[in-house]
């Protein structure tokens, strides 16, 4: 089968697209026939061995493959041969086939295509996550969503749309500002501003009333994450969803005392790892606000296998508008 192949942690335009032989499972893992892989920030990630977790090399890297089950094995129940699924996994996807356990695939409904599927595992499981598991999101309030032009972001401001919430969506551009737009967003908020410490809450303020964030949602740290904890409202709620901008940020802590803020943490494979059921439970709840017309994953482009340094580098460069989608 052909496969991007890791031999040595690089840049993009220096992967290999290689035949390698087909994986194989044991009694109780799924053989899936790749048609889609939703391409994230983590594999950037993962090709330039940033990320938190790394396997021995060689490996094929790739987190989302929507596809066709080819086999099962002898202790499987509840798949069959020719479904058709969304398979998370830490590793593999950008391959023409991938073997993972039951755990980790869902079926597709009939009204999403593969492409749909791929661009909804990881940026929407992680938004949902971090808005609802770890944000404690309750309908009506107002939540800041960092790099809402991104794959979680802009997941994150339509779930907020979608489950009766207001959405701030910070941006670096004009181009960001009208992607987010497109997502659902109600107002902008400039990052990219001078004195972001005090021009970040002015803006969230004025949108609010004076209220402030009830939610921040932030995967970008660095200067952001330090203005956003002062945009934050009386019991706000801040989660940490990565540190794409650079610098990993510290809080001080009286500041959280004074306001009353708490400030969390999603690393949301861990739960795709320990609870397993809920992370299925979310993706069908996902699959039913699509079905609804409510989630609509805004994908930017589909590209072949032998293409995937392209919307690679475009991730690494911080410029990504939308999904990008690997067709297999």
């Amino acid at each position: 089968m052909k496969a991007v192949v890791i031999h040595q942690f690089s840049e993009p335009e220096q992967l290999n697209i290689e035949e390698v032989p087909e994986p194989v499972g044991g009694d109780n893992d799924v053989l899936i026939g790749v048609t889609c892989a939703g391409i994230n920030y983590p594999d950037v990630l993962v090709i330039s061995g940033k990320y938190q977790s790394l396997p021995e090399r060689p490996f094929v890297p790739g987190k989302d493959a929507a596809g066709t089950v080819l086999a099962v094995g002898a202790n499987v129940k509840g798949l069959q041969v020719g479904e058709r699924v969304l398979a998370q996994v830490e590793f593999g996807a950008f391959a023409e086939r991938v073997v993972t356990s039951t755990d980790n695939c869902h079926v597709l409904p009939d009204s999403i295509s593969f492409a749909e599927a791929a661009a909804m595992g990881l940026v929407y499981q992680t938004a949902y996550f971090a808005l609802v598991v770890r944000g404690q999101f309750r309908s009506g309030e107002t939540v800041l969503v960092n790099g809402a032009a991104g794959g979680v972001g802009g997941a994150a401001i339509q779930l907020v749309k979608a489950l009766g919430g207001i959405a701030l969506a910070g941006v670096m551009s004009q181009e960001q500002a009208q992607s987010a737009l497109k997502s659902g967003a109600d107002h902008i908020i400039d990052l990219s501003a001078p004195n972001l410490r005090e021009s970040l809450r002015e803006q969230v303020y004025q949108c609010t009333a004076n209220h402030g964030a009830d939610i921040v949602l932030d995967p970008l740290g660095d200067d952001i994450f330090d203005a956003s904890i002062r945009a934050a409202a009386w019991s706000g709620r801040l989660v940490v969803i990565g540190f794409a901008a650079g610098r990993i940020p510290t809080v001080k802590v009286n500041y959280l005392l004074v306001k009353n803020i708490s400030v969390s943490g999603l690393q949301w494979s861990d739960y795709r790892k320990k609870q397993p059921g809920l992370v299925r439970e979310v993706q069908q709840r996902l699959y039913a606000l699509h079905a609804q017309g409510m989630l609509q994953p805004p994908i930017t482009d589909v590209v072949p296998l032998d293409k995937v340094a392209k919307p690679l580098r475009v991730l690494s460069d911080g410029k990504a508008l939308g999904k990008y989608i690997l067709q297999v």
